[in-house]
């Protein structure tokens, strides 16, 4: 059965997640710039050995259209500041507005409210 899955503790990675509101209609555009923008942006910046973050998933609720939740793993707090510097965010933040049109709305950042204190402690998962 241990062969089936993973399981890891103790890890420590910090979470970024971040909660925002649209009209449903522009979902699969925002998630399509979102992923050519911020996801290949902050994962390819010059000057990393490799891609910050460990993962990044888009959770969006069937009963809440229009609500979409990004949940970045980063590798760590360190490598998440150097990505969240003022000038990286301000040009990802130009080219995303240059390119999505719609009223797009931040309604939850839980990771602030913690001072960055959310972190992975564990994974359980299933292999194929």
């Amino acid at each position: 059965m241990s062969e089936r899955f993973t399981y890891t503790n103790g890890e420590r990675l910090p979470i970024e997640v971040l909660v925002f509101r649209m009209e449903p209609s522009v979902v699969e555009e925002f998630l399509a710039l979102d992923h050519d923008v911020w996801t290949l942006g902050e994962a390819l910046l010059p000057g990393f050995e490799r891609i910050p973050f460990v993962s990044k998933e888009v959770w969006l609720d069937d009963a809440k259209p229009g609500e979409v939740t990004l949940v970045f793993v980063w590798e760590s707090l360190d490598a998440w500041m150097q990505v969240g510097s003022t000038e990286i965010q301000t040009r990802l933040q130009s080219e995303f507005d240059a390119r999505f049109s719609h009223p797009v709305e931040l309604i939850a950042a839980p990771h602030e409210d913690s001072n960055h204190g959310i972190h992975r402690w564990s994974r359980f998962e299933r292999l194929d």
